[in-house]
Protein backbone atom coordinates (compact mmCIF):
# COMPACT_ATOMS: atom_id res chain seq x y z
CA UNK A 1 0.00 0.00 0.00
CA UNK A 2 1.50 3.69 -0.92
CA UNK A 3 0.70 6.72 0.55
CA UNK A 4 0.62 10.51 -0.93
CA UNK A 5 1.14 13.97 0.98
CA UNK A 6 -1.97 16.32 -0.59
CA UNK A 7 -2.55 19.66 -0.02
CA UNK A 8 -6.59 20.60 -0.06
CA UNK A 9 -7.83 23.91 0.98
CA UNK A 10 -4.40 24.37 2.54
CA UNK A 11 -4.00 21.65 4.83
CA UNK A 12 -1.83 18.62 3.98
CA UNK A 13 -3.24 15.29 4.22
CA UNK A 14 -1.13 11.79 3.81
CA UNK A 15 -3.73 9.38 1.96
CA UNK A 16 -3.36 5.86 1.74
CA UNK A 17 -3.52 4.18 -1.83
CA UNK A 18 -2.83 1.13 -4.17
CA UNK A 19 0.68 0.84 -5.53
CA UNK A 20 0.87 2.58 -8.84
CA UNK A 21 -2.04 5.14 -7.85
CA UNK A 22 -0.34 7.55 -6.25
CA UNK A 23 -0.35 10.14 -9.47
CA UNK A 24 -4.64 9.63 -9.84
CA UNK A 25 -4.77 10.51 -6.33
CA UNK A 26 -2.62 13.83 -6.44
CA UNK A 27 -4.25 14.84 -9.16
CA UNK A 28 -8.01 14.32 -7.48
CA UNK A 29 -6.89 16.24 -4.63
CA UNK A 30 -5.53 19.16 -6.69
CA UNK A 31 -8.48 18.75 -8.63
CA UNK A 32 -10.61 18.91 -5.18
CA UNK A 33 -8.19 22.19 -4.30
CA UNK A 34 -8.99 23.80 -7.39
CA UNK A 35 -12.71 23.49 -6.97
CA UNK A 36 -12.07 25.01 -3.24
CA UNK A 37 -10.29 27.38 -4.53
CA UNK A 38 -12.59 28.52 -7.29
CA UNK A 39 -15.30 28.85 -4.85
CA UNK A 40 -13.66 30.69 -2.47
CA UNK A 41 -12.94 33.33 -5.14
CA UNK A 42 -16.53 33.28 -6.53
CA UNK A 43 -18.31 33.70 -2.53
CA UNK A 44 -15.20 35.06 -0.31
CA UNK A 45 -14.85 33.26 3.01
CA UNK A 46 -17.54 31.31 3.86
CA UNK A 47 -16.12 28.88 5.86
CA UNK A 48 -13.79 25.81 5.27
CA UNK A 49 -16.18 23.38 5.68
CA UNK A 50 -18.88 25.33 3.89
CA UNK A 51 -16.77 25.32 0.82
CA UNK A 52 -15.53 21.98 1.37
CA UNK A 53 -19.10 20.96 1.10
CA UNK A 54 -19.97 22.93 -2.03
CA UNK A 55 -16.79 21.75 -4.13
CA UNK A 56 -17.76 17.90 -2.95
CA UNK A 57 -21.50 17.89 -4.20
CA UNK A 58 -20.49 20.12 -7.39
CA UNK A 59 -18.08 17.35 -8.20
CA UNK A 60 -21.13 14.68 -7.74
CA UNK A 61 -23.22 16.94 -9.58
CA UNK A 62 -21.01 16.19 -12.43
CA UNK A 63 -20.82 12.48 -11.80
CA UNK A 64 -24.14 12.38 -11.74
CA UNK A 65 -24.56 13.97 -15.15
CA UNK A 66 -21.66 11.72 -16.44
CA UNK A 67 -23.55 8.68 -15.24
CA UNK A 68 -27.10 9.49 -16.92
CA UNK A 69 -25.16 10.52 -19.85
CA UNK A 70 -23.12 7.00 -20.04
CA UNK A 71 -26.60 5.40 -19.55
CA UNK A 72 -28.50 7.63 -22.59
CA UNK A 73 -25.01 6.31 -24.07
CA UNK A 74 -26.00 2.79 -23.32
CA UNK A 75 -29.26 2.82 -23.99
CA UNK A 76 -28.51 4.12 -27.54
CA UNK A 77 -26.07 1.71 -28.25
CA UNK A 78 -28.17 -1.37 -27.09
CA UNK A 79 -30.97 0.10 -29.58
CA UNK A 80 -28.20 0.62 -32.31
CA UNK A 81 -27.28 -3.07 -31.86
CA UNK A 82 -30.58 -4.16 -32.37
CA UNK A 83 -31.48 -1.49 -35.35
CA UNK A 84 -28.08 -2.59 -37.13
CA UNK A 85 -29.36 -7.20 -36.12
CA UNK A 86 -32.70 -6.22 -37.76
CA UNK A 87 -30.95 -4.52 -41.03
CA UNK A 88 -28.43 -7.38 -40.96
CA UNK A 89 -31.69 -9.60 -41.00
CA UNK A 90 -33.06 -7.79 -43.51
CA UNK A 91 -30.07 -8.20 -45.70
CA UNK A 92 -29.96 -11.60 -45.57
CA UNK A 93 -33.52 -12.13 -46.53
CA UNK A 94 -33.14 -9.88 -49.20
CA UNK A 95 -29.91 -11.57 -50.39
CA UNK A 96 -32.07 -15.02 -50.21
CA UNK A 97 -34.89 -13.89 -52.56
CA UNK A 98 -32.26 -12.38 -54.76
CA UNK A 99 -30.40 -15.58 -54.78
CA UNK A 100 -34.08 -17.32 -55.47
CA UNK A 101 -34.94 -15.11 -58.09
CA UNK A 102 -31.57 -15.52 -59.48
CA UNK A 103 -31.11 -19.25 -59.61
CA UNK A 104 -35.20 -19.11 -60.92
CA UNK A 105 -34.19 -17.12 -63.80
CA UNK A 106 -31.27 -19.13 -64.45
CA UNK A 107 -33.09 -22.45 -64.95
CA UNK A 108 -35.75 -20.52 -66.97
CA UNK A 109 -33.15 -19.62 -69.39
CA UNK A 110 -31.46 -22.58 -69.42
CA UNK A 111 -34.88 -24.78 -70.24
CA UNK A 112 -35.81 -21.81 -72.97
CA UNK A 113 -32.01 -22.40 -74.23
CA UNK A 114 -33.02 -26.46 -74.47
CA UNK A 115 -36.02 -25.22 -75.98
CA UNK A 116 -34.36 -23.51 -78.73
CA UNK A 117 -31.99 -26.30 -78.73
CA UNK A 118 -34.59 -28.29 -79.49
CA UNK A 119 -36.42 -26.65 -81.95
CA UNK A 120 -33.27 -25.96 -84.27
CA UNK A 121 -32.23 -30.00 -84.18
CA UNK A 122 -35.90 -30.80 -84.89
CA UNK A 123 -36.22 -29.01 -88.49
CA UNK A 124 -32.78 -30.52 -89.27
CA UNK A 125 -33.60 -33.86 -88.98
CA UNK A 126 -36.48 -33.80 -90.84
CA UNK A 127 -34.71 -31.99 -93.61
CA UNK A 128 -31.80 -34.61 -93.51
Amino acid sequence: MAHVSVTINGRQYRMACDDGQEHHLARLAHDLDQRISNLRAAFGEIGDLRLTIMAALIAIDELSEQRQRLHRIETELTSLQHARAAAADRADAIEADMVAALTSAAERIEKAVRLFEQADEAPQAAIG
